[in-house]
């Protein structure tokens, strides 16, 4: 089997509004909003009960999503944006654009 796309990048946020907006103003689109919560998610994050709000952004060549989470329960446990770039997780999400402005 070959890879032929990434389809799904998630980053979990603690603004998920001001979140959705920088990310509209690249030139995604939000496809949508949800709340996921319950037993039933935590056994597929292993997380336990959760509550997450979520929000799904799609790239301008509708290929890409972007899966942006902001955890209500249970809570962040770290903050990891003074992390030194060889920690393990998340580093960079990058986007060719027209124009920086």
């Amino acid at each position: 089997m070959a890879l032929k796309r990434m389809d799904n990048v998630g980053i979990v946020v603690d603004d998920l509004g001001g979140t959705i907006e920088f990310f509209r103003e690249l030139g995604l689109e939000l496809e949508g909003r949800a709340t996921i919560e319950g037993e039933w998610a935590g056994r597929v994050t292993g997380l336990g009960d959760q509550h997450v709000e979520i929000a799904m952004m799609r790239t301008p060549d509708g290929h890409g999503r972007l899966e942006l989470s902001r955890f209500l329960t249970p809570p962040v446990v770290a903050d990891h944006r003074n992390a030194p770039v060889n920690a393990l997780g998340y580093l960079r999400v990058m986007f060719t654009v027209d124009d920086i402005d």
